[in-house]
């Protein structure tokens, strides 16, 4: 049973353990999650200028408002500020820097109606992060820019939490992804021919959980959690930033969500950052974590094993 909790009191250990087990937590707006957000807004606002940049699909045609979102994506993952804002509403949500290691942020956009849908304006069908060679601790971030609906949001599929899902993560590879997938993005118009891991077996999405929080709200999961963007009838396009953690701790024992499919090839671990300095993971860390993918399948996390056991000898 997955569980929402809104404003929690966890602790960060309790949190993290929590998002594991498939529970997502919901933050109000902080102070730098809204100082994140209206980063977003004026870059977006000075890009799109003079439409309102979740109108402005309908203003543009699309090789315009591709062209735009080719400089505003990269401009705002490598703003400065970003790497200031988000150790700082990692802080306010409970983090301990020390040990909390973040990538850079994402600029998301989705598209109403059938305007945009692929490349720079990827739709992402059901999914795992876990399918794109993340470790199985990576925890996701996500903060809605400007004011989302229902109808324009992000939808979890609780019961794929420990369903196996046939897919494709056997082709994907992170380091093959960076040197020709991500960089051939704005070349995506109309149909995304990109080799990305997908379910290979027809899905029933019902039930799914969306969640509708403010500009500078956040929204937690595990990425492990099976999520998708909701066919966007509002009109209106989203715009949304998204960032992922991993915990030193958690990374060094192996420990996280249970892998129930993944079997991609690769790391994300090097583009981690620590939020208390900025330093990379050490090479060592790494290349673990590159073993690991290579054998397709992390060990069973040590709290797991330690529960088998108990109960064994209960």
């Amino acid at each position: 049973m997955n569980t929402v909790y809104f404003d929690s009191d966890a602790n960060e250990a309790e949190r993290r353990s929590g998002l594991y087990a498939g529970q997502l937590y919901v933050y109000s707006p902080t102070e730098s999650g809204l100082e994140l957000c209206k980063l977003a807004q004026d870059m977006c606002s000075e890009a799109f200028h003079p439409h309102f940049p979740p109108d402005a699909q309908h203003h543009l045609d699309v090789d315009q408002y591709v062209e735009i979102l080719k400089t505003l994506k990269p401009k705002f993952i490598h703003h400065p500020e970003c790497k200031r804002l988000i150790p700082k509403l990692l802080e306010e949500l409970g983090c301990e820097l020390e040990h909390t290691y973040f990538d850079v942020p994402r600029l998301r956009t989705a598209c109403s109606g059938d305007y945009l849908s692929s490349g720079l304006a990827y739709a992402f069908k059901p999914h795992r992060d876990t399918w794109y060679s993340t470790p199985m601790a990576q925890l996701n971030w996500w903060l809605p820019v400007y004011p989302i609906t229902s109808e324009n949001s992000m939808a979890f599929h609780p019961n794929y939490w420990n369903k196996p899902v046939q897919n494709s993560s056997s082709l994907f590879n992170y380091q093959d992804w960076n040197v020709g997938g991500r960089k051939s993005a704005e070349k995506q118009v109309g149909k995304d021919t990109r080799v990305q891991s997908a379910a290979l077996e027809p899905m029933k999405l019902e039930p799914q959980t969306r969640l509708v929080t403010k500009p500078g709200g956040v929204i937690a999961f595990s990425a492990a959690q099976m999520h998708s963007t909701v066919p966007n009838t509002s009109e209106l396009t989203r715009f949304s930033i998204d960032f992922r953690t991993v915990d030193s701790r958690d990374t060094q024992t192996n420990d996280g969500a249970v892998n129930v499919d993944s079997e991609c090839g690769g790391t994300t671990m090097m583009d981690y950052l620590r939020g208390s300095d900025l330093e990379h993971f050490p090479d060592s860390e790494i290349k673990r974590h590159e073993m690991l993918a290579s054998v397709a399948q992390y060990p069973t996390p040590q709290h797991l094993v330690e529960a088998e056991l108990a109960d064994s000898e209960a």
